[in-house]
């Protein structure tokens, strides 16, 4: 009986998903401070608990070329602590902290002068660098923000940066909500950059572990810097090495000034509240604070491609296969014509993509696609692919074009459009069921499409869609000169008297 209860339960709630979309314009409540922070408020008293997410619009796209890595550092940093939380005495530890950074950027200009440089000086300044760091240490208190948020019911305390923006998140005990509050103003406000050259070479051992000796985010990397030549998508969010071993605390204390501030905030707080109540609240602790720089739209604009591309990545490792068209983004229609395109193609089992490449041909293990690396600014639509041995890249990647060719020329039928826009519904409906779910699209639509209405027109904008739109986008992008490919080739025994 338990079991059956169970599935009634989840049956309903899906059924009374749909309505619960349908009616989230007069759920959500926002409001905009004066200093430009945007609140959005949904109040849902399924558990006592509130997912609190705050996003600013500022990412790795933002970032001048003498700052690559600095939003992904910021992240870092931004769990150091403040001037009253993560330390035991910052009086003490600030003159400790100005005498770091006047060595750092001592030992940063002497090591960029490379062969011109004085290794003695190198020497004395990274010794110093360590022994004063060693003595700030004695001050810090570190993972305080997490243990007292842990020490209250948080739950998920967590933070991501992309292409586009900056997340802060956690869940909440609803009676916890002020704390939160206090504990979100002060890190806005009152950030301390501790361990700052310490955290950047963790970051540099990220980037040795997880890119430089990672065959398929070697692959992602030069893939996107071949797609982008002039806008700073190409970039990688955590930087090249190089940019990472350059970055200086001043600078990220000034990005973080400017950028990281209630004109750039969304903050969504959806749950068990009360939301009078919660706006005052985050009038009280919020309101007060500057507001900060807005951050600038990216004036570079990436030309139009004028011939395919093609990265090679030579490594021990099975082969792979990416291919990537350059697109526009939302609002434009198109935008939402390759939705359909994306679903059409490799949404499921019952995908045109797997269904020919994974089942009928076995040529692949997996196929997928989407549109990377952000949706502020025209992106690319991918797809990425695994052969299955022993069928190559070629293969695979000829087969894709097949299936893009029928797209060209085959109108997709009504009942296609209807079970898409059906997946969409449920698709939607269940990313809403959780509070931090809901929290985490109010956030990302209100600062990519410039509204969280998105969630709502966006069905709508899709069930626009005609068959003729998808073969005239298909003819439009999916050609050769608008093409860039990437893929990996599996290192074979050298031939004898070669190196490997």
């Amino acid at each position: 009986m338990k079991t059956v209860r169970l599935v009634v339960c989840c049956m309903m709630m899906l059924f009374a998903l749909p309505a619960f979309g349908a009616g989230l314009e007069g759920r959500v409540r926002e409001y905009t401070l004066k200093n430009g922070l945007k609140l959005l408020l949904v109040e849902r008293h399924t558990s006592p608990t509130v997912a609190a997410w705050i996003r600013f619009r500022v990412g790795s796209v933002d970032e001048r070329s003498d700052e690559r890595g600095i939003a992904h550092l910021l992240e870092h940093m931004l769990f150091k602590g403040t001037k009253t939380l993560g330390t035991t005495n910052y009086a003490a530890e600030k003159p400790l902290l100005d005498k770091i950074e006047a060595t750092a950027q001592q030992l940063i200009a002497e090591k960029a002068k490379h062969a011109k440089a004085d290794q003695a000086k190198i020497d004395a300044l990274s010794k110093q660098l360590k022994e004063l760091e060693a003595a700030a240490g004695k001050y810090v208190v570190k993972e305080e923000f997490a243990e007292i948020y842990a020490r209250n019911g948080g739950t998920g305390y967590n933070a991501m940066t992309g292409k586009d923006g900056t997340t802060y998140l956690i869940n909440m005990p609803s009676n916890k909500l002020e704390l939160w509050a206090a504990i979100e103003s002060d890190r806005m406000q009152n950030a301390v950059f501790r361990e700052f050259y310490t955290e950047r070479d963790v970051v540099m051992e990220e980037r040795r572990r997880s890119y430089d000796t990672e065959p398929g985010s070697m692959l992602w990397e030069n893939f996107m810097a071949t797609c982008y030549h002039a806008h700073p998508y190409g970039q990688p969010i955590i930087g090249w090495m190089s940019d990472i071993q350059n970055l200086t605390k001043t600078q990220a204390e000034e990005f973080y000034r400017k950028y990281y501030k209630p004109s750039n905030a969304i903050i969504a707080l959806v749950g068990d509240l009360d939301p009078d109540k919660t706006l005052a609240l985050v009038e009280k602790y919020f309101g007060a604070i500057p507001p900060g720089t807005p951050v600038p739209p990216v004036a570079t604009v990436e030309p139009a491609q004028q011939g395919e591309r093609r990265v090679e990545i030579i490594a021990d490792a099975e082969p792979e296969l990416l291919i990537g068209f350059h697109k526009p983004t939302l609002p434009d229609k198109d935008d939402y014509v390759f939705d359909v395109i994306d679903m059409v193609l490799a949404d499921g089992r019952t995908s045109r993509l797997y269904k020919k490449l994974v089942v009928e041909k076995q040529l692949a293990t997996e196929v997928s696609t989407f549109s990377a690396p952000g949706s502020r600014y025209p992106n690319v639509f991918c797809f990425a692919a695994s052969p299955r041995a022993p069928h190559t890249v070629h293969e695979v990647e000829e087969a894709i074009y097949a299936e893009l060719e029928r797209l060209k020329t085959e109108p997709l039928s009504q009942r296609e459009l209807q079970q898409i826009l059906n997946k969409l519904e449920y698709e939607e409906s269940r990313q809403m069921i959780s509070n931090g779910g809901l929290a985490r699209n109010l956030t990302e639509y209100e600062a990519v499409a410039g509204t969280w209405r998105y969630l709502i027109e966006h069905r709508q904008k899709v069930a626009l869609v005609t068959p003729e739109d998808v073969m005239r986008v298909a003819k439009k992008y999916f050609i050769r000169e608008n093409r860039t490919v990437g893929f990996i080739t599996k290192r074979e025994a050298a031939a004898p008297g070669e190196q490997k």
